[in-house]
């Protein structure tokens, strides 16, 4: 997540965080919670957009204090929560555009300056969203069993002798079979993001994650977002379902979630009459 302040912080920090057409529902905007530290959510109007936002103190939202909190973990964390409930109130009632965790504005003319100058773009990204969520499927190699313990006492000459050479012949063929699975488990991977794409308008690839972050020992070959037609929203569960089925990608494992707002496809920075970034043909 990306950290964007417009102007240095002061007393009235306007924290935005999307952008729809349409204001949510004045009861479920109440109801809801953005930072702990900041005032209710609320509807900023943008030209003809509206913009949810809300008051936080500078103290605690200027660079200095934000650039230190968000390298705490657990503040990270709570900041993450944060943004997304407030995403989440804003598409109560049709698409949103995400806007970058802490986009801060020195007040709500600023705030409205900044989304009224990206109108085009905003309002082709909300056409684009229309009817459509966020599915993310990450794909990982299977978990292989242990290797035996390596026998040191058959390699402690090695090569002086059969004892020496079946060693390293045993070396050589544990090498093979580690490179043939990881081989067989790209093809597999490749071939699961293949089988999504035919029922996304879109996908993006994200870099996988390490092994410290997924808590696996076999390593994130694919993190994959698709962005799916509400209408084929089951033809897309399905495929699912079937790609995860005991026994039919043995090299693989696969994880997906959603339907989530579409984060992964709401840059608001981009040229605005760009075509979507690895567009799925109809």
């Amino acid at each position: 997540m990306s950290t964007t302040a417009a102007g240095p912080a002061a007393p009235g920090v306007v924290c935005a965080f999307a952008v729809t057409r349409t204001p949510p529902d004045p009861a479920a905007l109440a109801a809801a919670r953005g930072h702990e530290e900041g005032g209710p959510l609320r509807v900023l109007s943008a030209g003809d957009l509206c913009l949810v936002v809300q008051d936080v103190p500078a103290a605690l939202f200027d660079a200095e204090a934000l650039t230190e909190r968000l390298n705490r973990p657990d503040d990270l964390e709570r900041c993450a929560r944060a943004h997304h409930r407030g995403v989440e109130a804003a598409a109560g009632r049709g698409p949103v555009v995400p806007l970058p965790m802490a986009t801060l504005y020195r007040g709500d003319l600023t705030a409205a300056r900044a989304v009224a100058a990206r109108q085009p773009v905003l309002v082709t990204l909300l056409d684009r969203l229309r009817d459509r969520t966020e599915w993310a499927v990450k794909v990982h190699a299977a978990e292989s069993p242990p290797e035996p313990a390596t026998d040191t006492g058959a390699g402690a000459g090695a090569g002086a002798g059969a004892g020496g050479r079946a060693y390293l012949t045993r070396i050589s063929a544990r090498r093979r079979d580690r490179q043939g699975a990881h081989d067989r488990a790209l093809a597999e991977a490749e071939a699961v993001d293949a089988e999504l794409r035919r029922y996304a308008v879109a996908a993006t690839r994200h870099r996988p994650q390490s092994e410290r972050l997924t808590g696996r020992r076999a390593p994130q070959l694919l993190n994959v977002a698709y962005l799916v037609e509400d209408a084929r929203r089951t033809a897309f569960a399905e495929a699912l379902a079937r790609l995860t089925a005991e026994g039919r990608r043995p090299a693989v494992r696969v994880d997906a979630s959603g339907p989530w707002i579409p984060y992964s496809f709401a840059r608001w920075d981009e040229d605005p009459q760009a075509a979507p970034d690895q567009e799925v043909p109809a």
